[in-house]
């Protein structure tokens, strides 16, 4: 069905010049086929046949993306660009890129294919899935695709201020003189614009074997390459992500010059855990990062996918579902189901066995291999990472297996002796250090529980101290269907605790919001606007405030709450040292801080003297150089409650903060000077809320 789907979806854009927006494709699906929501989703959101461009709506109810996003058909598949009889057999059309762009002069007598007779050609089609097409579909598919068809613009004309922009060649350059900007959608100017919208004269000829049918719907046509190629800016779906152990080396590839990816992604550097871990709010449908999130964009909680035979792309498995089913037993090894056991009755035994289809290839669980080849599983954050409230984050489970080879696990079903720890602390210490060991006793025996052995992460065991038997040990997720993800999206989040539900006394209850924020003015009377204020013209007494802002968000408060608990639980009791702190940051990303606070891969690094993360300061005229905003009356900078807790001095060389001394525990956050400190940097997101934007001139 999810292939049926696919195909009709793929002519359907092709039919529309290669795109439709959300509403009219659902539509038109809709005509054809009743489809399942997380059907819909597998197929929108494969990143081999589906370019996304997010629009400005939100989505609604089951919406699979919001109705005005750009769904653009995509295709790896390109032309041979050799010559006639130098090419045997390649992964390449072998077809006259003039036929295909519409107007080849020379006719009957051209030297290259204008059918796709050439014997590996069918092949091709059916392995890319094309085989159905008519010749228009693919055509219009291959001339927003492959690079090889459509003249690249000039980045020189693009830049500078003469007639050709910074072009030596002016009237002879063979790269198209037009506005980037316009091509892309987003150019500003309008009429007024100093680059051409138009295609001149040079340019016709540039174009030459191109039927006018193409030419008048080239700015559409560049428009779909773009957003395919990831060069728009406000591209949807980003799929980072690296290699779990036993993968290749990424290398670069000859399509997409980035690691294993399907998308483009931030250039800033992001941890590992972060590339594997899929976006919360874009499972939500409001990631206001976009194509900045360091997350990967997936609507699922959980993402299977097995590295292409070229070393470098990641493809999404079938069956995903069933495969996440599987993965969820601690029993399977693979996730090839076993067939019912002959006690069912033999007739019924060889009635199952005989109608169901022969069995494929499996993912092996212990190696995370399929059929030889590197197998990833994304998911979202672990639920003990965040706090009750959040809604998809990954309950794993801790097993063990005891001597009749039945799996139970950790402080659950262990008859009358059950073991003294339970997942939930086995999944804290595991993150915490992957690499450590803990002790734990059950009934009358002491055992220690190895995370790691000269196996690796596969390798996780139980030792019992006297005896010194050795356990299996396994972690695996608790299993999240396609309709419980539906079910939990509608319901909103979950119960959470009293503590999370209060919010300041000065907040405005008419503008608090289950999820997202609201901006709300500030009088210059109120007693906060003289707190910020106060703070800001201790080191700025010159500039002029025009208005402060409050920033309302509950999910960010809530974080922020259950964080505050969570170190003064660490820290004995105490209350936990906080502070209001200054950030500047580009106006483009004010409405994302807001609405899922400050990160330092996507907000802009101010250096890293002190560390990798998100960088605060004591004073405002510190801050003010960061704060650029593109009109030039005035500036904009953040006010944040830091949770600053108990800090040390930085290093370039942190992604952490250092540990207290020669124990396990961490400091909070790290300073530029222990002794009077002015510059803060805070390693997780949840230690921070953005609280006040000042707009000052």
């Amino acid at each position: 069905m999810t292939l049926l789907i696919s195909k009709f979806v793929t002519k359907t854009l092709c039919d529309h010049h290669g795109c439709l927006d959300f509403k009219h494709l659902d539509e038109k699906i809709a005509q054809s086929f009743t489809v399942a929501p997380q059907l819909l989703r597998s197929v929108i959101f494969d990143d081999g046949k589906i370019a996304i461009e997010e629009g400005k709506q939100k989505a609604i109810g089951s919406q699979v993306i919001s109705p005005d996003s750009l769904i653009v058909a995509k295709t790896s598949l390109r032309l041979c660009q050799k010559k006639p009889g130098d090419c045997v057999q390649c992964d390449g059309l072998h077809l006259c890129r003039y036929y295909v762009c519409g107007d080849c002069t020379f006719g009957a007598k051209c030297k290259n294919p204008h059918s796709l007779a050439f014997p590996n050609d069918a092949e091709l089609l059916k392995k890319y899935g094309l085989q159905d097409l008519k010749e228009k579909q693919l055509f219009q598919l291959l001339l927003q695709n492959d690079p090889y068809l459509l003249p690249e613009i000039c980045q020189h004309y693009n830049k500078g201020n003469s007639v050709h922009g910074s072009c030596k060649f002016a009237t002879s350059c063979t790269k198209l003189h037009i506005c980037l900007h316009y091509l892309q959608g987003d150019c500003k100017f309008g009429s007024s614009c100093k680059r051409t919208h138009t295609v001149d004269a040079n340019g016709t000829k540039i174009f030459r074997g191109f039927s006018q049918e193409n030419i008048t719907n080239l700015l559409q046509i560049y428009r779909n390459k773009f957003i395919i190629t990831g060069q728009h800016e406000r591209q949807a779906s980003v799929v980072l992500g690296l290699p779990v152990a036993r993968t290749p080396t990424q290398q670069p590839s000859h399509n997409n010059p980035r690691p294993p990816t399907t998308s483009a992604g931030p250039s800033k550097a992001i941890s590992d855990a972060e590339r594997d871990e899929i976006c919360l709010f874009f499972i939500r449908r409001h990631c206001s990062f976009k194509e900045k999130c360091a997350r990967v964009h997936w609507p699922w909680p959980y993402r299977w996918q097995v590295l292409d035979r070229d070393g470098v792309t990641w493809k999404d498995l079938p069956d995903m579902e069933d495969m996440e089913k599987a993965y969820c037993d601690p029993g399977q090894d693979t996730s090839c189901i076993e067939p019912p056991a002959a006690p069912l009755g033999i007739l019924r035994y060889l009635s199952l066995t005989s109608s169901a289809p022969p069995a494929g290839p499996s993912v092996d669980f212990m190696t995370m291999t399929y059929a030889g080849s590197p197998v990833r599983r994304l998911s979202t954050a672990s639920s003990v990472s965040k706090p009750p409230h959040f809604l998809l984050t990954t309950q794993w489970l801790w097993y063990w297996k005891d001597e009749s080879g039945k799996w139970l696990e950790y402080g659950q079903g262990d008859g009358d002796r059950p073991a003294s720890v339970t997942s939930q602390t086995l999944e804290n210490v595991y993150l915490a250090d992957s690499d450590t060991e803990i002790p734990f006793g059950a009934g009358n025996h002491q055992y220690i529980l190895h995370f790691k052995s000269a196996l690796g992460a596969q390798g996780i065991y139980q030792q019992n101290v006297k005896f010194k038997t050795k356990r299996e040990v396994r972690r695996r997720p608790v299993f999240v269907s396609g309709h419980d993800v539906e079910v939990k999206l509608k319901s909103g989040s979950s119960p959470s605790s009293s503590t999370a539900d209060s919010f300041p006394p000065n907040w405005d209850k008419k503008a608090i919001l289950d999820f997202g924020h609201k901006l709300v003015l500030l009088s210059k009377s109120e007693k906060e606007y003289q707190m910020i204020e106060s703070l800001f013209k201790r080191t700025m007494p010159l500039s002029k405030i025009n208005k402060i802002q409050r920033i309302q968000n509950s999910s960010l408060w809530k974080i922020f709450q259950w964080q505050k608990e969570q170190m003064k639980m660490r820290n004995g009791g105490k209350t936990v040292n906080e502070q209001y702190l200054f950030h500047g940051t580009e106006e483009s990303l004010i409405d994302a801080i807001c609405e899922q606070n400050f990160d330092w891969r996507m907000c802009g690094v101010h250096g890293t003297a002190y560390g990798k993360g998100s960088y605060f300061a004591r004073d405002a005229s510190y801050s003010h150089r960061y704060a650029t905003l593109k009109s030039k009356q005035s500036n904009i900078m953040f006010v944040a409650l830091v949770l600053i807790g108990e800090y040390t001095r930085g290093s370039s060389s942190y992604v952490r903060p250092p540990p207290k001394g020669s124990g396990k525990d961490l400091y909070d956050s790290c300073v530029d000077s222990k002794s009077d400190p002015s510059i803060f940097v805070v390693f997780e997101k949840q230690q921070i809320y953005p609280e006040y934007i000042i707009n000052y001139s």
